[in-house]
């Protein structure tokens, strides 16, 4: 819970987008409003001289635990913009700060406010993450660059002001994934937009164009400044290669390395419950990809069994429809790579029997809808009639569209000879063994 924090808003006197959002978190706070950030913390302005990118160690003089750094944001593409990101430096400090070294980041008060600078931004205005750059890095304090861009057009823009003064003092961090990013141009478009869809809250990102220069120690530094329990790399913006040396480099720094799919599903669990989820599947299936459904919160996860034939028997019959059932369902299903979804599912604890009969019920009814199937005491028997090219053959059928006519359900004429569907049909049965059917109906 973030009460009672020391919050340092500081600005230069030589950047007009700095004062212009100084001057609107003042007039705000004047006339009182739901702030939490004026509520639940105590604000100080500050207001240096020279540019804020010089700014190492201000936290010496500055009795803070967070430093919002208000600022402009320039760029040779005029985009109107708003953004948020932390500073530092993977290679040389061309623009203040430290060789290779990086701040302490505040992920998820960044996060909270990329949020609200989205919901307020006026039109005409991108929001994004920045990848990490620039300086100050000799900062023991946790901190973060909120800046309006990128002409002095938009640094004066009253509406721009008011909107990033007011996305500051909503900001109400809540619990996030804090995570470290790796590839992606410098407004980090693929961890933006994670971030607004979900609770993976980005710290330190690397632009492909610097990925070259990474190492095991820039590594270990991005987790350590960013608190980061995770990581995601956006492979389309890396080579194959680059993506494959970051992820072995994540692994040795015990990284978990996640999709944005990951990302977003993990979102609705606690951290932990998360990471123990992909335990319990580990030792299910080694590898195994899991699918948060409708599981969220917090709890114990454990395995559930369901019979293999039938959870097979029901993704052959109606998958999306299986998939769209199972997102109410608070259960995480697995894949391998030989089966879309194995017959052991993982819920919590305390709903682990309701669930292997909610599963159970789900997959006898979509296939006593789906298919020719009848209950015949504690079986369900599936009766199934396939189109059998080896019949075709014997009666003379050439392989090509008079097979396609047959398995379509139509008669073909072969040398005067009519020959019908079923005269090429084998049928099948198949009886799946359920204790307690009837229950199941």
């Amino acid at each position: 819970m973030y009460v009672l924090m020391r919050i340092a808003l500081i600005n230069s006197k030589e950047d007009l987008a700095g004062a212009n959002i100084r001057d609107h978190l003042r007039a705000a706070i004047a006339e009182g409003g739901p702030w939490p950030l004026a509520q639940q913390h105590m604000l100080v302005f500050h207001e240096v001289q020279g540019r804020l990118i010089y700014q190492d160690r201000i936290d010496d003089t500055i009795d803070a635990d967070l430093i919002i750094f208000i600022s402009r944001h320039s760029s040779v593409q005029a985009v109107p913009a708003l953004t948020v990101h932390v500073t530092g430096n993977y290679d040389a400090a061309d623009l203040g700060g430290e060789p290779e070294a990086l701040a302490p980041a505040a992920p998820a008060w960044m996060h909270a406010i990329l949020g609200n600078l989205a919901a307020r931004a006026p039109e005409g205005y991108r929001v994004s993450y920045e990848v990490t750059h620039h300086g100050p890095t000799a900062l023991a304090v946790p901190s973060l660059f909120v800046e309006i861009g990128s002409t002095a057009t938009e640094w004066a823009d009253p509406a721009a002001g008011r909107a990033v003064a007011e996305s500051i003092l909503s900001a109400a961090p809540q619990e996030t994934i804090n995570l470290v990013g790796f590839g992606g141009t410098h407004y980090a478009v693929r961890q933006t937009e994670i971030a607004l869809s979900s609770r993976g809250a980005f710290g330190h990102i690397v632009p492909t164009r610097q990925a070259g220069a990474l190492t095991p120690a820039m590594i270990g530094r991005m987790r350590e400044a960013s608190r980061a329990v995770a990581a995601y790399i956006d492979r389309k913006s890396l080579s194959p290669a680059e993506a494959g040396r970051i992820g072995r480099m994540l692994d040795g720094a015990g990284l978990p390395l996640l999709s944005e799919s990951e990302i977003v599903e993990a979102s609705r669990l606690e951290w932990h419950t998360y990471l123990r989820v992909r335990e319990v599947a580990e030792t299910i299936a080694a590898g195994s990809r899991i699918r948060i459904h409708g599981l969220a919160g917090e709890g114990t996860p454990v395995p559930v069994d369901v019979n293999p034939d039938l959870v097979e028997e029901t993704v052959k019959s109606d998958k999306d429809g299986f998939f769209a059932a199972l997102s109410d369902f608070p259960v995480v299903s697995l894949s391998d790579g030989s089966k879309e979804v194995l017959p052991t599912f993982i819920c919590f604890a305390d709903t682990a029997s309701r669930l292997a009969s909610d599963i159970t019920t789900l997959c006898v009814k979509l296939i006593l809808i789906c298919e020719n199937a009848v209950i015949d005491g504690d079986h369900l028997v599936l009766r199934k009639v396939r189109f059998d090219p080896g019949k075709a053959r014997t009666l003379g059928v050439p392989k090509g569209p008079l097979f396609a006519m047959l398995a379509g359900g139509k008669a073909v004429e072969i040398e005067g000879r009519r020959i019908t569907p079923d005269a090429v049909q084998t049928t099948s049965v198949k009886r799946i063994p359920i204790p307690g059917l009837e229950n199941y109906i």
